[in-house]
């Protein structure tokens, strides 16, 4: 839609915003982290084995342990378990390496049934091919009773020292590695209370209690996702390694651990678990039945863990959005390889919380966060500003599943209009863009009245406020005034009033007499403006004069105190003056108040109307006021 290219208000996005700047930064220190990869990756991974270790060292610690001897005991422990599972998964991919050449006779066989399937095109054709390529891989590892011509390689002589180089750093530096990980770890829950102390020193003192709960969630969402993750790794890894040693696969324990790391991945680690065994399946077995039952292992027990599982387990979120989730696992993937993308998830949900509660770092909450960045009135405000009625009236819908029509009204649909009262009067909102906006508001709200008649119950025993009442309600100057007056007819027919709407210009001497006002009880009108001028609230005086009996109410809509504290903008947040309201009283008007419950509860009165004063009687306050305001 043309529409969705309309620019922003700037107080519809918010207070933080993304500077070139902050984009400067991070592609600095993504290239630092690309080139200086060799350092940056052990430290990452030792932070946040110390953020899962950390609960265990505490709760140790609890029970009087000293901390020098916690740590040590906790570390041993953690990184016998790595080791231990290190050297399984090693045994186990070198027995299947030894084992894969004596599946060839079923992957030829399997071949040639593909073959004689599908034909020499098409999918099966292809398929066959690819599986023959690999099974020529896996002849080359066969032992020949065909004598081959010894293959001869020239080597270069060279010095002891060349030679230990070549042999003894490719295996010292995993090890060095693996080392390194283990002292930092240790010196950093060691060394806890005083990292923080310096990290709190770092960001700034002068908000203790921001950084204080910036480190607190830091550290217990990254701790809670890996200790529950790992949790549910192990629990969708056992059926698995159970189920493939039944169903035959060979080394299931291999694949069950395997399973339990690679679920780390989002999202597509249950898929690249279970592509080794599927293949293995194939490869084993002279039917299909294998690669038939492994793949329904994997299905029922990804479908159990998914919808049961994890949703019982998992008692808050990362607090990183789903898409987030995928971007950052390809952003980290390319600058680290297969560990950044097994680092990914906790390493993101770092960064957001660090936007969260600090300023500077705001920019990684915008992004990767799973919090709304625009507040629910700011939201309808853009859409309807984009003319997109159909998902401004879902986006109405469903928050109606949790809030009444009147909640909705004074925390949502009146807040937008206002917004773009706002703007009409700074001059950034155009006549076409207020009337598309006002359009499209008012096609929202007959969506929900049409939504509300089909979903009414049976007549309540309870009786409704307004029953009997009808009710007038014309909107004061202009079109976004008439939204509003047509959402307040909604929400006193919600209470069981007779209320109709009438747009502004019904107001005019011409179509004033047309209006029916001798069948109504009340008659309101609706104000955007915090500042109705004197002459729009004249039209009180010529309306008590047509319609004596007909009791008038001004409603000058204002934005609610929570709103006004969290938003921007430079006059829509100022309160109604009371002097504004007392004016439209002395001109005429019964009541005068400022949000929707108020103007209910004065409908619901049934006074008698207030007589019209006299036309040519002086109005010293407002005399003095505009004394005043012109001497300034």
């Amino acid at each position: 839609m043309s529409g969705d290219l309309t620019p922003l208000p700037a107080h519809v996005g918010g207070a933080a915003r993304i500077t070139i700047g902050q984009l400067t930064a991070v592609v600095g220190v993504a290239a630092v982290l690309f080139v200086a990869q060799d350092v940056f990756v052990p430290l990452a991974i030792a932070m946040l084995i110390t953020f899962a270790l950390s609960p265990l060292v505490t709760a140790l610690r609890r029970r009087g342990l000293p901390l020098l001897w916690t740590v040590l005991i906790v570390v041993a422990l953690a990184f016998s378990l790595i080791a231990v599972f290190s050297f399984v998964v090693a045994s186990q991919l070198a027995q299947l390496a030894q084992n894969l050449p004596i599946f060839q006779a079923n992957i030829i066989h399997k071949v040639e049934g593909l073959k004689a399937t599908g034909g020499d095109h098409g999918l099966a054709s292809r398929l066959s091919d690819m599986i023959s390529a690999i099974n020529t891989e896996i002849g080359a590892a066969l032992p020949s009773g065909v004598d081959k011509p010894m293959p001869v390689e020239v080597i270069q002589s060279s010095n002891a020292l060349a030679f230990l180089e070549n042999l003894v750093i490719p295996l010292i530096s995993p090890i060095a590695t693996v080392g390194l990980v283990i002292v930092v770890v240790i010196f950093m829950l060691l060394e806890r209370e005083d990292l923080r102390d310096r990290f709190i020193r770092l960001v700034g003192t002068n908000d203790l209690y921001r950084t204080t709960q910036v480190l607190e969630e830091a550290g217990g969402r990254v701790a809670n996702y890996l200790l529950v993750q790992l949790l549910v790794n192990t629990i969708y890894a056992i059926p698995i390694g159970v189920g493939l040693y039944f169903i035959g696969i060979p080394n299931a324990v291999l694949w069950g651990m395997l399973t339990l790391v690679l679920r780390f991945v989002p999202y597509i680690g249950s898929a690249l678990a279970a592509a080794f065994p599927l293949f293995l399946a194939f490869a084993v077995s002279p039917d299909w039945s294998a690669v038939l039952w492994t793949g329904a292992l994997f299905a029922s027990v990804e479908l159990i863990t998914s919808n049961v599982i994890e949703p019982w387990l998992y008692g808050s979120r990362t607090g990183v959005s789903p898409l987030a989730i995928i971007v950052a696992a390809i952003f980290w993937t390319f600058l680290w390889g297969p560990l950044g993308l097994i680092l990914s998830t906790p390493l993101t949900v770092c960064l957001v919380v660090l936007g969260r509660h600090i300023p500077q770092f705001a920019l990684f909450d915008i992004l990767f966060g799973d919090e709304p960045v625009l507040a629910p009135h700011a939201k309808l405000y853009q859409r309807m500003l984009a003319g997109d009625a159909m998902e401004a009236t879902f986006g109405a819908t469903e928050a109606l599943e949790e809030l009444d029509v009147v909640d909705y009204h004074q925390t949502t649909m009146i807040p937008a209009l206002l917004l773009a009262q706002d703007d009409s009067e700074r001059g950034v909102l155009t006549p076409e863009q207020q009337d598309r906006l006002a359009s499209v508001a008012l096609e929202v709200v007959a969506d929900l009245q049409a939504e509300m008649e089909a979903e009414r119950d049976a007549p309540s025993e309870t009786a409704l406020p307004g029953l009997g009442l009808r009710v007038r309600v014309i909107g004061g100057r202009s079109a976004l005034d008439d939204v509003a007056a047509a959402v307040l007819a909604q929400v006193l027919q919600t209470e069981g009033a007779a209320a109709q709407f009438s747009p502004h210009l019904d107001l005019a001497p011409s179509r004033l007499a047309a209006l029916d006002t001798a069948s109504a009880d009340c008659l309101l009108l609706c104000y955007l403006d915090p500042r109705p001028a004197r002459a729009s609230l004249l039209h009180i005086r010529r309306i008590k004069r047509a319609a004596p009996h007909l009791r008038v109410g001004v409603v000058i809509l204002q934005m609610p105190a929570d709103l006004a504290d969290s938003a921007s903008g430079p006059r829509h947040l100022h309160a109604v003056s009371p002097a504004k309201l007392t004016e439209a009283e002395d001109i005429g008007a019964d009541f005068a108040v400022t949000n929707l419950e108020s103007a209910m509860d004065a409908v619901w009165q049934r006074s008698a109307p207030k007589p019209v004063p006299d036309a040519n009687k002086p109005m010293p306050r407002v005399v003095a006021r505009r004394r005043s305001q012109t001497t300034d």
